[in-house]
């Protein structure tokens, strides 16, 4: 049976044996922990903006200047950006407790499948989904919907499930090539780390050249109106015109660079590739100055680019430094840089929040929203409405459906008393999308 871990190996150039990862990074990792709930927040807001139609605030010049110059499409991608790379960090970093490829496979299907098929019930009932049209729903729940170019059905269920179909290619991928990530020479990590970096940018520079789609610099304006200045009862991914349209045509520049799973998949290994760096120690810098200057200057540098480059591959490798530091303060223990318990609890039901955080959007919107008149401060109430509803619903899925069936059944069991003593590896983190 294939392995998840690399047999131990005592070279210096080489990543540590699971036992000496164990030992060296048992711990959690606390910072990033809440990390994920600032970034599930930005994936929100952006969301709360364009799929939240009230009317006639959507169709004001105000709804435009704040998508377009302060919330617009990127700032919920950067979100994204950030846990995919993460995702790649922390199954790097947990992978030292050893286990077989099949049991690995096993935690990840029941960390992402049982939310993500709640969230998916709620989205089918709310929305009064036409279950006798399979193609509708059935790729989304089976999470491969995003393989195919088209937005009828890459968004045909509950939207932001999207990036689910990534993270299963980057589960499938990470027993497979794990001995090759092992075997790389520790001094030559950051070089590695760079390539990646650069066939990123040559992708994304190649689907520009290559296929249709928009090549302009500005700031993508994507809300899905209808017409007249009263709200409608359902947003246009959850309205029935929707569903029963057989086919609606995809930007293909734009899907190979944002949503097609194999060109998201560096952005997992620049992550695990970061891990070792941490884990090797190669990566020392406790300050998070430089780092964070470096992810807000590559988020400016989106408004200059065409969109195939805005949605993530200019803040892959910044996200990386970032994390990488942040996983460094958290491992060297200052009580200063500890973020508060409510903080890593928001990190905790972070993934469950990301998914049930539209339905709950489509919830208000037929109950709420639908028929009346609303400008912006009607748009902030309805969207603290979603927050708290979201945050609510999160965190009964997190503790009813999440841990339970984690404890239960994630688990291996002990084989000595002294492996059951040994500290829990960090949390896998789960995952958002936008």
């Amino acid at each position: 049976m294939t392995q998840v871990h690399s047999p131990p190996s005592r070279s210096p150039e080489t990543p540590d044996t699971p036992a000496a990862d164990q030992r060296r990074h048992s711990g959690r990792l606390p910072s990033l922990t809440a990390a994920r709930w600032w970034a599930a927040l930005a994936v929100f807001a952006t969301h709360a903006l364009i799929l939240l139609p009230v009317y006639p605030f959507q169709k004001s010049e105000l709804f435009r200047r704040i998508h377009q110059d302060f919330v617009p499409m990127q700032f919920g991608a950067a979100g994204v950006t950030f846990f995919f790379v993460l995702s790649g960090f922390i199954i790097y970093w947990s992978a030292g407790r050893g286990g077989s490829a099949l049991g690995f496979y096993r935690r990840r299907v029941l960390k992402i499948y049982p939310t993500h098929l709640v969230a998916a019930a709620v989205f089918v009932l709310a929305a009064s989904v036409p279950l006798h049209r399979l193609v509708v729903w059935l790729p989304n729940l089976l999470l491969i919907h995003n393989w195919v170019p088209k937005w009828s059905t890459v968004g045909g269920l509950n939207v932001p499930s999207w990036s689910l179909c990534s993270e299963m290619l980057f589960y499938l991928s990470f027993p497979l090539l794990l001995p090759l990530v092992r075997r790389i020479p520790g001094a030559r990590l950051l070089w590695w780390i760079a390539g990646l970096l650069v066939l990123v940018l040559g992708l994304h520079a190649a689907y520009l050249i290559a296929f249709d789609g928009p090549t302009a610099i500005g700031n993508a304006f994507a809300p899905r109106l209808v017409g007249g200045d009263v709200s409608p009862h359902a947003e246009l991914h959850a309205a029935r015109i929707w569903f029963e349209q057989s086919d609606i045509p995809v930007l293909r520049s734009y899907w190979f660079s944002y949503d097609f799973p194999l060109s998201r998949l560096p952005e997992f290994y620049v992550g695990v590739l970061t891990a070792r760096m941490v884990i090797e120690k190669r990566w020392r810098n406790t300050r998070l100055t430089l780092p964070v200057l470096a992810v807000a200057l590559s988020y400016l540098a989106t408004w200059v680019v065409p969109v195939d480059f805005k949605m993530s591959a200019l803040e892959v490798g910044p996200m990386a430094a970032l994390i990488a530091t942040m996983a460094v303060r958290d491992q060297r223990g200052s009580p200063a840089r500890t973020p508060s318990r409510p903080m890593v609890w928001l990190g905790e039901i972070s993934y469950a929040f990301y998914l049930i955080q539209f339905p709950i959007m489509v919830l208000v919107t037929r109950f709420v929203i639908g028929g009346h008149q609303f400008g912006f401060w009607g748009w902030l109430g309805c969207s603290a409405l979603c927050l708290v509803g979201a945050v609510l619903a999160a965190a009964a899925i997190y503790q009813l459906v999440d841990l339970p069936l984690m404890r239960r059944f994630a688990r291996p069991r002990p084989k000595t008393s002294a492996r059951s003593a040994e500290p829990d590896s960090p949390e896998e983190p789960s995952h958002l999308a936008q």
